[in-house]
């Protein structure tokens, strides 16, 4: 058997309840909800009962989010399932770090805080929005993008989906061209034009605030969405984490990337299973895994137990 690859997923994936059953049976999910509680309170409330708008807000999706997602692994790690190597789609990638020891959990989430607010005040002053454009190749979308002002290709997601951040009075032309290209576009539930120049003062403001923080290595590779290789290789992390609000997410070439080094089966780690369906896509011989509720944990555990040994 291969490497074990723990992902954690971003914005969109978000959902009323999340993370509720993993708070009621894992000591180790419950304390991250507790540690967010503290610093935040109102967060557990907002998880477990939240509605699709509140919970749409960039300022409360992140901080929500984060606590999902990190419960989720760290209810698969009390379960005994260990983890070669991490990754995260935008958001995501704090919940990584923290998972690997890089930030401790409540730095992290006082992070993960402040750049929901960041891009928050971000897309209330230059709306804009995501939309996933499908069936067409990168280049492709990356000059229909070119021929349009205010509109960028944003996140290399699989093989024929790439995420198109764009001005709001831009939308419907950027669909027009998709579909004369042969293409489609489907929006996405996002508050705003994130990984594009939209988000250049939040990163500015954001670099800023990881000053304040020590990110130490982390204890497992942890790939970054800026690079597409392990923190570590490529400057240092308080930069790359500031550039990733404001530059492309190379999530297939992270996967690729992860393949290489030996990786065989991905786990999703939070709601959803947007991760676990790209990743198919790029390489439908991995084992993929969703780990959204306690249910599924103790399913994964048991899969994979019997040929991994426990942290």
């Amino acid at each position: 058997m291969g490497k074990i690859a723990l992902v954690f997923p971003g914005q969109g994936a978000q959902r009323t309840g999340m993370g509720k059953s993993l708070y009621e049976t894992s000591p180790a999910a419950r304390e991250v909800f507790e540690t967010a509680e503290a610093i935040r309170p109102g967060t557990i409330r907002q998880c477990f009962e939240g509605g699709a708008d509140e919970l749409l807000r960039t300022d409360n999706t992140q901080p929500c989010l984060w606590c999902a997602l990190l419960a989720s692994a760290s209810a698969l790690r009390e379960a005994g399932v260990r983890a070669d190597a991490l990754a995260g789609f935008s958001l995501g990638e704090l919940a990584a770090l923290a998972f690997a020891g890089a930030v401790p959990y409540d730095d992290c989430f006082r992070l993960v805080c402040a750049r929901g607010s960041l891009m928050r005040a971000a897309a209330d002053a230059r709306p804009a929005a995501m939309a996933a454009v499908l069936k067409l190749d990168d280049a492709t979308v990356i000059a229909l993008c070119g021929e349009l002002e205010g509109a960028y290709a944003v996140n290399f997601n699989c093989p024929g989906q790439v995420v198109v951040s764009c001005g709001t009075a831009v939308l419907d032309e950027l669909k027009s061209r998709v579909k004369a290209a042969g293409g489609r576009v489907a929006p996405l539930a996002t508050g705003g034009g994130f990984h594009s120049p939209f988000m250049a003062e939040a990163s500015g403001l954001f670099r800023t605030e990881l000053e304040k923080y020590t990110i130490s290595p982390p204890a497992v590779p942890v790939y970054s969405n800026l690079t597409a290789r392990p923190y570590g290789e490529d400057g240092g992390a308080a930069d790359t984490l500031a550039r990733q609000l404001r530059s492309p997410v190379l999530w297939r070439q992270s996967v690729e990337n992860m393949l290489a080094a030996g990786v065989d089966t991905f786990i999703e780690a939070g709601p959803g299973k947007t991760l676990s369906g790209l990743i198919s896509r790029i390489t439908p011989a991995a084992r993929v895994f969703s780990a959204a509720d306690a249910a599924d944990v103790e399913s994964i555990a048991n899969a994979l137990l019997s040929t991994t040994p426990p942290l």
